[in-house]
């Protein structure tokens, strides 16, 4: 299982220098991959294709860029882009977004979300490898066709939990970015259904990349208490719950990664054995030394 920072917690006050050298930090201390979700008032792509001209040899990718937010032609421009600027290192991964946002938010209408992907995909991927596209959506169209600045497309990866969607994402992606589901999940709801749909396609074993908070200290108590608060709002979105149901936990803090190093090592053990790819961890800690600890003991795990 190979090991990447998620660097998404970077973008509670984000600062383009800050991410930069957390990128070429992660790549110095030997991870394989850095991620960074589409949040607040930053663009994720574009700090990607940025942190591409200051890196050599670490994976970049989005966890995930929400679909209802931009058309597929766009993002089309903006992937290529990243992948070209990252020399052919980058990974887009989209995702739906939930309810909540899409209709509280945006104030758009949540109406038939896996056609609305299936469209977005119809439209995004033959951009992506052809640079051209025809094709009249119910949600998503798009006609046309443009220069690109790199013939090598990105890597393409779906936020994906339920059937659907994970056999969707079995059949026409790269594999899923996972948030808010442990090995349990992983093992029960998340390799099965992505495989068959990968295997039924006949393409290649599907990447399952997991993301969780990892926090090494010697205070546990605290630091799941903090999680809790600070992830509450995962728990009850309607996606993430019914992933919780399945691992039988309450909240995020259950699944995360807190304890000694000891434990994150068990913990990482767990996620590999449940058939995960790749973990990327967000780091955390209640001070520079824990979290110092934590990028260590992610860094020096082997499975």
């Amino acid at each position: 299982m190979r090991i990447g920072i998620n660097g998404s917690d970077k973008l509670v006050r984000p600062d383009l220098t800050q991410i930069m050298t957390d990128v070429q930090a992660s790549e110095a201390e030997g991870f394989s991959s850095y991620w960074l979700a589409q949040t607040a008032l930053i663009d994720a792509t574009a700090v990607l294709a940025l942190a591409g001209a200051k890196s050599s040899t670490i994976a970049l990718g989005t966890a995930v860029v929400p679909t209802w937010e931009r058309h597929p032609h766009a993002l089309a421009g903006q992937a290529l882009t990243a992948q070209a600027a990252c020399g052919g290192r980058f990974t887009l991964g989209i995702g739906l977004s939930h309810r909540p946002v899409v209709e509280g938010m945006l104030r758009m209408k949540w109406d038939r979300p896996v056609r609305h992907m299936l469209d977005y995909l119809d439209v995004l991927q033959p951009l992506l490898s052809d640079g051209k596209v025809s094709h009249q959506g119910d949600v998503w169209s798009f006609m046309g066709s443009g220069g690109r600045p790199t013939h090598e497309p990105p890597k393409v990866m779906l936020a994906a939990l339920g059937e659907q969607m994970l056999r969707l994402a079995g059949r026409r992606t790269d594999g899923t970015i996972l948030w808010c589901v442990g090995p349990t999940t992983i093992e029960q709801q998340i390799l099965p259904v992505i495989s068959a749909a990968a295997e039924r396609a006949e393409r290649e074993e599907p990447s399952i990349v997991c993301s969780l908070p990892v926090w090494v200290t010697d205070d546990i108590v605290p630091a799941k208490n903090f999680v809790s608060i600070a992830f509450k709002d995962y728990a009850a979105l309607p996606s993430y719950r019914a992933m919780l149901d399945i691992e039988g936990v309450q909240g995020i803090e259950s699944i995360a990664l807190i304890g000694s190093e000891q434990q994150v090592a068990d913990g990482l053990g767990r996620i590999a054995e449940s058939g995960a790819t790749d973990f990327t961890g967000v780091v955390m800690g209640a001070n520079p030394d824990e979290l110092a600890r934590a990028r260590t003991a992610l860094a020096t795990y082997s499975d």
